[in-house]
């Protein structure tokens, strides 16, 4: 199955960056992960038709801010570093998969992607816009899980994981805020930040806040995340 995976663009090295977890990850679930490049400014990209004609389900990953005019706000003085190439090329992307079904699993900056996407909202920045938020950026090793979080029961990530109850890494400092359209929150961190979102009429829309590509390893919950996203693929071509 071709999984395409989104990346970010190094322009001081002038290289596309993806961490190899991601990659790790896809091919130990059976997957071929393909990865997609943003396009530079003023260049004319293929279209977000064209990119998903030739693969079997999506991966949004993680990575810098979202810009908040994508959601109709002005930026905070925390917001963080942008990148108009990849809102530009993802957003689109996103609404596409979103209008053929196509299999997606977002992590991070792609669950929030995947939700601004879908006419919903983000807190820009956790630390000034929640109270007692807990601490979302880690001082731990990736693959480590910090805080708990609670899986809604009977949501399709209850059954994937296994568990309403999971610990999961953080490394963020914007979340969903408004949920968008279509959308049901599937997990919450205990300070009430969404942990994850599902599409329970799609074949398999997830979008989760935290790493599950960084945690493979150490968690067959999080293995099984990528696992579900290959089988699903699998099915929906042999249809």
């Amino acid at each position: 199955m071709k999984i395409g995976i989104t990346t970010s663009k190094n322009d001081q090295a002038n290289t596309v960056d993806l961490a190899m977890d991601y990659i790790d990850a896809i091919r130990l679930a059976g997957g071929l992960p393909l990865l997609l490049p943003s396009y530079p400014a003023g260049e004319e990209p293929p279209s977000a038709r064209e990119i998903l004609s030739g693969l079997d389900a999506l991966i949004l990953s993680g990575g810098c801010d979202v810009d908040p005019g994508h959601f109709g706000e002005e930026p905070l003085p925390a917001l963080g570093r942008v990148s108009p190439e990849r809102d530009c090329a993802e957003i689109p992307l996103a609404k596409e998969a979103l209008r053929r079904d196509l299999p997606i699993l977002a992590i991070c900056r792609g669950a929030q992607v995947l939700n601004v996407a879908a006419g919903g909202s983000l807190y820009q920045d956790l630390y000034s816009q929640v109270g007692g938020a807990l601490q979302h950026l880690q001082k731990a090793p990736r693959w480590h899980g910090v805080h708990s979080i609670s899986v809604i029961r009977e949501s399709k990530l209850e059954r994937i994981l296994g568990s309403t109850r999971v610990t999961v890494n953080s490394i963020h400092h914007q979340a969903v805020k408004e949920v968008a359209g279509g959308f049901q929150i599937a997990a919450r961190a205990p300070d009430g930040v969404i942990e994850a979102i599902e599409m329970p009429d799609a074949t398999f829309i997830l979008g989760v806040q935290w790493h599950p590509e960084s945690m493979v390893r150490h968690d067959a919950g999080m293995l099984a995340l990528f696992s579900e996203l290959v089988r699903v693929a699998k099915a929906r071509t042999t249809v």
